[in-house]
Formats: structure tokens, sequence, C-alpha cells
């Protein structure tokens, strides 16, 4: 197989046009799975895991011990902690990625300022943390899936992972480590410990919701229109993609194979992408464990 490392230059291609119904039901698919997500993460916050004293991990942990300790509504924390990783992800990721996170955190802040007074269901720590972590995995996993985010933490250890030698994920782990040994000393240790059954049951469920949580994700394409897309996912993405040699097993006709790797923050949006201008395109997706060397680096986007 040869491998052809393709220059781009910017032109003025036009974005295919879809009709005003497909756009708006994309929209409302985006906006109804995106408020379902916030709200489970409200429920599993209000009714299971801050009454019983149970933290997650990344700026929601962060918050809810804030919280306890100047008593500060939680709602209000989660917005305003998370406000300057908005602005970290319209920079890195893009405008579509800022705002449904910016609904999602908003609409997460409001059900937690909403639920707030109910009682929660159970007054088990061991219960809480199993059946509020699944809740938060579930709709964490969901936010995430249709192209938003519920976190600041994530972007920030995409950035901190370009600058050492460590793997997004082991960033991320490293600080939630931090922020639920944190509770410890506010909770006490065996809040903590049930935190951390909380948090870890939460990661699985996000595993099972997204298909795959792996933080980089390789991606190959087949379509005709495949110098359309490529030129998209790097003026849209700033990612970086290599044309590869292919020929159809069946047909025999020669072949252009996309190939790009990104962040799973990233392949949302990279599907609407490539249904812009090719619905029928052929698109395989796997997970990757770790990047390092070679050219992936974030270009910036328009």
């Amino acid at each position: 197989m040869t491998v052809s490392q393709e220059v781009f230059a910017n032109g003025d291609r036009q974005k295919p046009h879809k009709s005003g119904a497909f756009k708006t039901a994309k929209l409302a698919q985006r906006i109804i799975m995106i408020t379902i997500g916030a709200s489970m993460m409200s429920v599993a916050l209000e009714i299971f895991l801050v009454p019983n004293s149970l933290i997650d991990g990344g700026i929601t942990g962060i918050s809810i011990m804030l919280s306890h300790i100047f008593n500060i509504p939680l709602g209000i924390l989660l917005t305003l902690l998370n406000l300057p990783f908005l602005v970290v992800g319209y920079k890195q990721i893009g405008k579509t990625f800022a705002l449904s996170t910016l609904y999602a955190v908003i609409l997460m802040s409001i059900g937690t300022q909403l639920l707030h007074p109910v009682k929660p269901i159970t007054v088990e720590p061991l219960l809480a943390a199993v059946f509020g972590g699944v809740i938060l995995g579930v709709g964490v996993g969901l936010v995430v899936r249709y192209g938003g985010s519920l976190d600041g933490t994530e972007i920030v250890a995409i950035l901190v992972a370009k600058k050492l030698p460590f793997s997004v994920g082991e960033v991320v782990m490293f600080f939630n480590l931090f922020i639920l040994s944190g509770a410890g000393f506010v909770f006490g240790w065996n809040n903590a410990m049930f935190s951390l059954i909380a948090y870890y049951i939460a990661f699985k469920m996000i595993d099972v919701t997204l298909e795959g949580l792996d933080q980089s994700k390789s991606v190959w394409i087949i379509s005709d229109k495949f110098r359309d897309i490529g030129e998209a996912l790097t003026e849209r993405l700033g990612r970086g993609v290599t044309y590869l040699e292919g020929e159809g097993g069946f047909s025999g006709d020669n072949k252009k194979v996309i190939f790009v790797v990104i962040t799973r923050l990233e392949e949302a949006k990279l599907k609407s992408i490539v249904e812009d201008w090719d619905s029928d395109a052929f698109v395989a997706i796997g997970n990757i464990h770790d990047v390092k060397g070679g050219r992936f680096k974030k270009k910036s986007i328009h």
C-alpha cells in the first residue's frame, strides 16, 4: 500500500447543501439528548451523591467540596468553575462543542438548584454510590456522544498531555485521584472511598454509553468526495489527514482512503462533517490507547 501525505490549501469551497428539515432534525436530536444527559447528571448529584456526602471527579467534585465548605449553591459553582474551560474548548475544539457544553452545564446547574430541596432516595452510601454512579455515567456519556461535555477537566488534560509525556487518560486519572483524595479531608475517608466507587462505576457507564472511552480514536473514511472531506476536517477540526491508496475488493476500482486521528470529544463533529459532504461515506472508528510523536498536533480551526 502506498501512503501519500497531501498538503492542503484553503480554497473557496461551498459547504454541501442540506435541507432545512434535515438540519432542524439533527439539531433537535442533539438538544434532546444533551438535555436528557444533563438532567440525569443533576439527578445523580442531588438525589444520590451530594446528600450522602459523595463526590464525582473533575470540576464537579471540586464544586461539591467548595459548596460544602463555603455554603455556596452547587449550581452557581458548577457554572462559574466551568466557564474558563468553555473558552478553551471553543479555541481547541470549536463553536459547536462550546455551545453544546455551555447549554449542558447551565441545564445541569439549574437542575441541581431545582432538585436540591428533594429528599434523597437512599441514605445508604453504597447504594448511593452505585446508583448515582450509573445515572451519572450514562448522563455524561450522552452529552459527550452528542458533541458536548459536562466537565472541563478533560479539556485541560488534552492541553497538558501535549506538553508532558503522559496520555490524556493518565492526566485525567491523576487529576481525579487528587480530587477524590481531597474528599477524605472534607467528608471523611469512608465517604472518599465510596466516592471512588461511584467514580469507577460512572467511568464504566460512560464507556458503555459511548461504546469506547479511549481518549484518541483512529478514523478511516472512504468516499468519492475524499478531498472535500479531507479539507473540511483540516479546516474545521484542525487535524491533519493522510490519504491512503486503496483498491475495492469487489469492484477492483482504485480508492482514496482518508486516515485521521482525533480525540473522542471531536468524534461527533467529525461525523457531522462527513455527513455534510457524503451521507453514504464509509466511516470506521477505532479506539487508540495512546498517541505519541508524528504530527498529531491540532492546527488552528476556522
